[in-house]
């Protein structure tokens, strides 16, 4: 089964779950087997992710922000996501810098290997959630599904899962997943059907045709927003005292988790201090090490 997600550290744990383990759930806690090993009894009814890391596919091109009018292998679309990543947040490093590359074009790899997939009849299993990213990269898909009859099984992660101790455990994106756990949500799997498919491409059509600097999620609807919609959690935070910026981020990811990248706030941090609404009190070369504070 060829897996499709839309984020680096999920794709990475995705990877790890069908090379390095075989994992399910039977009405309790997720148990985990070495690869290879004879399935016990007790378990041969259990949810399974088979299979080798070259079957996961990240397509992480980051279309919440910027100009999606774009086709997602541009070099437009390869140049924003090297600054988003890039911004120098510790410092200069070149090898760094080739890796962001390499990594940008990886995404750009991948999207052609599941084009040929699709074109061989290959079914694909997509996991997706509601961070912005995640949705974005849904609907972008879909509307590329049109032209294929392959079938398309989706996994959405769910608000919350409930654990054999009675404990509940939330999560915002597919990043927060362990590579051990990711079985345990193939009883939200369902196959997409071509309804479906057709809505949420006609969504992604919608979304071009606005084509605002960002996209979010607002009561349930991705839709288009300005490109200071995320602002006030950085006011919120920052005082007239002196604080260092890795800290306001670290603040900002911790305290609202809404699946926004820190890098998005160090972009937004940098543009307010060149139009002097943010003062920095003590530079330094590694950015998220300098303090800042208000003007």
């Amino acid at each position: 089964m060829i897996e499709v997600l839309f984020g680096e550290s999920e794709a990475g744990s995705m990877k790890a779950a069908k090379s390095t383990v075989i994992t399910g759930r039977v009405d309790g806690p997720t148990s985990v087997w070495t690869a290879g090993k004879k399935r016990p009894p007790e378990r041969e009814h259990c949810g399974w992710i088979e299979g080798t890391a070259q079957e996961v596919l990240c397509l992480a091109f980051l279309l919440d922000i910027g100009d999606i009018r774009e086709e997602v292998g541009s070099e437009y679309r390869r140049r924003l996501i090297c600054s988003m990543y890039g911004q120098g947040q510790w410092g200069t490093d070149r090898k760094m810098e080739a890796e962001l590359m390499k990594l940008c074009d990886d995404y750009s790899t991948h999207m052609e290997r599941l084009q040929a997939y699709l074109e061989e009849g290959e079914p694909i299993r997509v996991w997706y959630s509601d961070a912005p990213y995640s949705r974005c990269g849904f609907y972008q898909l879909c509307a590329s599904l049109r032209r294929y009859q392959n079938e398309v099984r989706v996994v959405r992660l769910p608000e919350y899962r409930v654990r054999s101790d009675h404990s509940i455990v939330s999560y915002k994106n597919w990043g927060e997943v362990a590579a051990e756990e990711f079985a345990g949500f193939l009883d939200c799997e369902k196959v997409l059907t071509t309804e479906e498919i057709r809505m949420y491409a006609m969504a992604w059509s919608v979304l071009q045709e606005d084509n605002s600097p960002l996209r979010a999620v607002v009561n349930g609807k991705l839709t288009g927003v300005p490109e200071d919609f995320y602002d006030f959690l950085i006011w919120k935070r920052l005082t007239s005292e002196p604080i260092k910026e890795a800290r306001l981020i670290g603040d900002i990811l911790g305290k609202d988790q809404i699946s926004v990248g820190d890098w998005w706030y160090a972009k937004r941090i940098e543009h307010f201090i060149r139009t002097g609404k943010i003062k920095v009190v003590e530079d330094l070369e590694k950015r998220y090490a300098r303090m800042i504070c208000l003007a």
